[in-house]
């Protein structure tokens, strides 16, 4: 197993194409060790050149609430009243940190994407 750091584009693209070759390894065999090697390298070159940016705390509730089919009453718990929720989601009151937690505890939405502050 040769396997050195991911520096250039060029040593980005040939790790990919060894991914690629790798991706039937089995668990637990020399193959599936390069497999995931090469997978946190690939991982960590991507972070530090590719980040992606976090979505509006609104987007990140609208998504959730899109995904899983919720209506704005599903929200009370977590922000309140029906004419504070709507207040939020249309971006006329922000949220606090209490509903930050809620949000981030009772329905998983990362607590990075709740506490970015509105471009």
């Amino acid at each position: 197993m040769r396997i050195k750091p991911i520096r250039t584009t060029r040593d980005y693209e040939a790790a990919l194409r060894s991914i690629e070759s790798l991706m039937t390894a089995k668990r637990n065999t020399p193959e599936g060790d390069q497999l995931d090697v090469l997978v946190t390298l690939v991982e960590a070159y991507e972070a530090k050149h590719f980040p992606l940016d976090l979505p509006d705390p609104v987007e990140a509730i609208k998504f959730v609430m899109e995904q899983r089919h919720l209506t704005v009453k599903d929200l009370v718990p977590f922000i309140g009243q029906p004419n504070r929720i709507y207040e939020v989601l249309n971006h006329k009151r922000p949220l606090t940190m209490v509903m930050a937690w809620k949000l981030h505890r009772g329905l998983g939405i990362p607590a990075e994407s709740l506490i970015k502050q509105a471009a």
